[in-house]
């Protein structure tokens, strides 16, 4: 008698949930099995290879009045890129098994979604690196509109991810680059990715001494402030020559600033806010990323110096804060 093999054929179970981090309360995050996202028609759906963690992500692991816990699932994680698993049914320029990077907002996750409109495909070249986005970006963005050109001098204050990039960038254009810093590791980063003379932040009126020595007396075209704090703010001015640039591409987000607008004034400062707002300046600034790594021009590896898995979240947020010696640029990975 022939028996009915198809009775006996297993049949495979799709998943509907995935692991993510939650912040359920300040410095509190748990890895919890949540409902695995599905794309409207307009979204695809990204199962993450990894994240990168930003400084903006310290207010809510630290806690303030105007945040209510717990956070949705996988925020406030926003540097993810990973490999297209669905995709809505209006989708016509994207397919499942794409790499891409991500304009998304829950990516401290397996899986997250977003819309079409906001991911760039990474090309086979970048197959085997990690890829956050947004912020290489954000550093293409600035340097943009820092219009920085051959035969200039460019200070960079605060190496950390950002100002390394930049000072990768400005070196690339041909600017002369004097990177500022507090860490000695981060102006041993800035020696590698091309500044041509690296000073300590630590005293205000000999660093104005040692960059007015530097230039003869004439202070340099363009200086980028980095760190998101009054007082290397207040540096910067200091360090721009008369019709010099000041580019603020630090993220200022606690509080009102004091600044010397006296000698801002007097020097006739361009002073130039590099942050966007625009979701297609973001895109367009990571799609230029993608052509910088690509090429050589942009050299992010390096800049890697810590990696946790999900489940060691609560891990990477406090290396995230705290800043361990030698940490630059920390990624989770799924």
């Amino acid at each position: 008698m022939q028996t009915d093999l198809l009775q006996d054929t297993p049949t495979t179970a799709v998943a509907t949930t995935m692991a993510a981090a939650v912040i359920t309360a300040p410095r509190q995050v748990e890895i919890q099995e949540v409902a695995l996202p599905e794309p409207t028609a307009t979204q695809v759906r990204i199962k993450l290879e990894g994240c990168g963690l930003c400084a903006s992500n310290i207010p809510v692991w630290e806690g303030r009045d105007w945040f209510t816990y717990p956070i949705s699932a996988g925020n406030p994680g926003h540097e993810g890129w990973g490999v297209i698993d669905a995709v809505g049914e209006d989708i016509k320029d994207l397919k499942v098994g794409d790499r891409v990077a991500a304009l998304s907002y829950n990516s401290y996750a397996a899986y997250d979604v977003a819309e079409a409109t906001s991911v760039v495909k990474l090309p086979a070249s970048l197959a085997s690196k990690p890829f956050p986005g947004e912020p290489l970006g954000c550093a293409m963005n600035i340097f943009k509109r820092s219009d920085i050109k051959a035969g200039q001098t460019v200070a960079i204050l605060g190496i950390g991810f950002l100002g390394a990039l930049l000072v990768q960038l400005a070196k690339e254009a041909g600017a002369r680059v004097i990177a500022i810093s507090q860490r000695p590791f981060s102006l041993d980063i800035a020696q590698q990715c091309g500044a041509d003379e690296v000073i300590a932040m630590d005293d205000h009126y000999q660093i104005i001494e040692q960059v007015k020595d530097l230039t003869g007396g004439v202070f340099c075209d363009c200086v980028i402030e980095c760190t998101g704090k009054e007082w290397p703010l207040n540096l910067a001015g200091e360090l721009c020559k008369e019709r010099g640039r000041l580019i603020i591409a630090g993220f200022h987000q606690d509080g009102m600033r004091q600044v010397n607008i006296q000698l801002w004034n007097w020097r006739g400062l361009d002073v130039i806010n590099a942050h966007e707002r625009d979701p297609q300046m973001y895109l367009d600034g990571i799609k230029e990323a993608v052509k910088a790594v690509e090429s050589g021009r942009l050299k992010p590896d390096l800049l890697y110096t810590h990696t946790f898995p999900l489940e060691n979240m609560e891990e990477a947020f406090q290396a995230l804060t705290n800043r361990p010696d030698g940490f630059m640029k920390a990624l989770v990975t799924m």
